[in-house]
């Protein structure tokens, strides 16, 4: 890997919603993603200064190539979520992303796991090195 150095730690709430709900009346697996998904898409704007938008005008696009989450403990409706994620490392067209969430009354651990993202060229449909400037507006 090309980069290696602690990144910055960034969080974000997001209050457990009635359609998060499966049938054993806890979140759904699969809305633990979209949480990270939507708390990636703020901290991208927000922290790093680098809305998805950018990389849209761009021609660029983050791609989940993998995805990892271990389930530790259950979120139910109206807890809220912390999602903190952290930039783990990069490596040519891709990074690694680190993530927890919490549940912000207990402050336990609900899930925690990584996201490894692809950039890819709307050009080529193909994986693109990362650009030099998006590592540095990234490397906070």
């Amino acid at each position: 890997m090309e980069i290696k150095k602690e990144f910055s730690l960034f969080e974000t709430e997001i209050t457990v919603r009635p359609d998060d709900i499966d049938m054993n009346n806890h979140v759904h697996n699969s809305k633990y993603l979209d949480y990270v998904q939507t708390a990636r898409y703020i901290q991208m704007r927000d922290n790093y200064k680098f809305p998805m938008e950018e990389y849209l005008q761009r021609g660029y696009n983050w791609y989940a190539s993998t995805a990892h989450i271990e389930f530790k403990r259950a979120l139910k409706f109206g807890d809220i979520a912390v999602v903190k994620t952290q930039i783990k490392e990069w490596s040519g067209a891709q990074v690694i992303i680190n993530f927890w969430i919490t549940n912000k009354q207990t402050n336990k651990i609900a899930s925690e796991g990584y996201i490894v993202y692809t950039l890819i060229s709307f050009s080529s449909g193909r994986p693109v090195r990362i650009p030099d400037d998006v590592l540095e507006r990234h490397n906070i």
